[in-house]
């Protein structure tokens, strides 16, 4: 089995319930697939860098899989035919950090 990072970029204009709709769909995709969703994160409404189907933001949800080859391919099959989504990038990876969360606010910063 191998070790993925897998990025999606949804449509700013995504509920948050769409949003758990999305997390639901593809994790069952990659689990229908011999794969397993280790670690689910959601980094929240964030600007993109350039204008992206007429969108300046996009909420960014953020998988980290085991699973094979044929798990990847068969999720970004799906994922190139939905509408809610701008991008996806999925990168092999030999060792996953499920410890650090990146895009989570310190309790320090948010006491400030």
């Amino acid at each position: 089995m191998n070790y993925y990072e897998h990025t999606l970029i949804a449509r700013q204009d995504t509920s948050p319930s769409q949003i758990k709709q999305l997390q639901e769909k593809y994790s069952k995709i990659i689990k229908n697939n011999e794969g397993n969703v280790l670690k689910f994160e959601s980094w929240g409404l964030m600007h993109l860098s350039y204008l992206i189907k007429k969108n300046k933001k996009g909420n960014y949800l953020h998988f980290k899989i085991e699973g094979k080859g044929r798990t990847i391919k068969e999720l970004e099959k799906s994922e190139k035919i939905d509408k809610n989504l701008l991008r996806f990038l999925t990168v092999k990876v030999k060792k996953l950090d499920l410890e650090t969360d990146y895009f989570k606010k310190n309790d320090e910063e948010t006491k400030k």
